[in-house]
């Protein structure tokens, strides 16, 4: 007799308290300040933290003005920094600023039309005139074993680190500090659906005088019950998981002076958990001229129509550009044999027919020049129900049937 392993898979979440995450938080605000005032900004910046300092740093073009330094400050006012008790004081910390304006190669490449060019050409020249940002390769993921037809261990990682700030700020739980991160661990039957929870961690920053089995006994009451319960219900077992609190036995200094943060450095915390492949670039403090951002968001876009439309089960989409080139250089579909009544070459082509993913339509489809990107910086950029969030939408559902109906 064979002893058949168990197949168990696990992803993590962090807060927004968390040195990397306040970083991107920064950086994503600054992007909302300046396309707020000019929505033709465009904007690569990126931010370091240390111990009571911040770098923020980057490339930015701009009819708008950014103070820095006061958005350096109101950020952390919201995530909850205002003391040194705590390892970081918003009002008194050190903040640099070095940024420069957009190199003239790069620009010419993405915007090759000016402004009275601009208003008079068609939007055909418009999709055409506008090439990606930089070369590169993004990845979008959809997976029905969710209703955010989101990855089970992800979904669950994020939906734990937004309850355990929102225990913290709304007074529920006492005693905690704005650093926290969540891992979550599922079980997977041999047909890789969720067959219960395993393991649910959460380390969390807390005052010093927080014992540790209180701690265990309130995050386990006020967060991971309630999460699980109300994303679980009935159809995925969870009354004999395994709970891990700060694994260490405290966690008290936390934020920058436990740990340097720097944008970008959480990059499948905010994609799908290591589901699927990453491309590699960052979203944080990046206009959606850069592909990086806006075809990683497409591509989610595309993949959870597939889904939505009952064509598969699973789905992995990877487009790829090179920079100031329109179209893309490839575009790919990977059902991973989940496929239903379809083959994959006929989803690919009905991909093609439907969804223009040239960067300028993909900016106008997805209506990417808003102010919207300081809530994507924590807890996913993925599978949240939040109506900027267009890229969740599954509007083509129709047109890719009908485009599968005419092959």
């Amino acid at each position: 007799m064979t002893v058949q392993e168990r197949k168990l898979i696990s992803a993590e979440s962090v807060t927004e308290g968390h040195p990397d995450k306040v970083c991107d938080l920064i950086s994503d605000s600054i992007l909302d300040d300046l396309l707020a005032q000019d929505p033709q900004s465009h904007v690569a910046v990126e931010t370091s933290a240390a111990t009571g300092v911040f770098l923020v740093f980057g490339e930015v073009t701009s009819t708008g003005y950014c103070d820095v330094q006061s958005k350096v400050r109101e950020v952390l006012h919201e995530i909850g920094y205002t003391s040194s008790q705590v390892g970081l004081d918003a009002d008194s910390c050190g903040v640099m600023v070095a940024i420069t304006g957009q190199s003239a190669e790069i620009n010419q490449g993405v915007a090759r039309l000016n402004t009275e060019e601009e208003s008079k050409a068609t939007r055909e020249q418009r999709y055409e005139a506008q090439g990606a940002g930089d070369q590169g390769v993004m990845f979008g993921y959809a997976t029905d074993e969710t209703k955010a037809l989101m990855p089970l261990p992800i979904h669950l990682a994020h939906k734990l680190a937004y309850r355990l700030a929102q225990v913290r700020k709304q007074g529920i739980v006492p005693h905690l500090r704005p650093d926290g991160k969540t891992q979550v661990t599922i079980e997977y039957d041999e047909d890789n659906k969720p067959l219960r929870v395993d393991t649910v961690l959460i380390s969390t920053q807390h005052d010093p005088e927080a014992t540790h089995d209180w701690l265990a006994a309130q995050l386990r009451e006020h967060v991971i019950d309630p999460v699980l319960d109300e994303e679980l219900g009935d159809a995925v077992k969870h009354d004999d998981y395994r709970q891990l609190v700060n694994p260490t036995g405290s966690f008290i200094l936390g934020g920058p002076a436990a740990d340097a943060g720097l944008t970008g450095r959480k990059i499948i915390v905010d994609t799908y958990g290591g589901a699927a492949h990453h491309g590699g670039g960052a979203f944080s403090g990046k206009d959606p001229s850069k592909v990086d951002r806006s075809a990683a968001y497409a591509t989610r876009w595309v993949a959870k129509n597939i889904v939505a439309a009952g064509l598969a089960h699973k789905v992995e989409v990877q487009v790829a550009y090179a920079i100031g080139v329109a179209d893309p250089v490839s575009v790919n579909v990977e059902t991973f044999g989940t496929e239903e009544g379809v083959t994959r070459a006929q989803i690919a082509a009905a991909v093609r027919k439907v969804f223009d993913l040239r960067p300028a339509a993909i900016i106008d489809e997805l209506n990417l020049k808003r102010p919207i990107y300081k809530k994507t910086a924590a807890y996913g950029h993925f599978g949240r129900d939040d109506a900027d969030f267009t890229w969740e939408r599954t509007d083509k559902v129709d047109e890719l049937k009908a485009a599968i109906a005419a092959l």
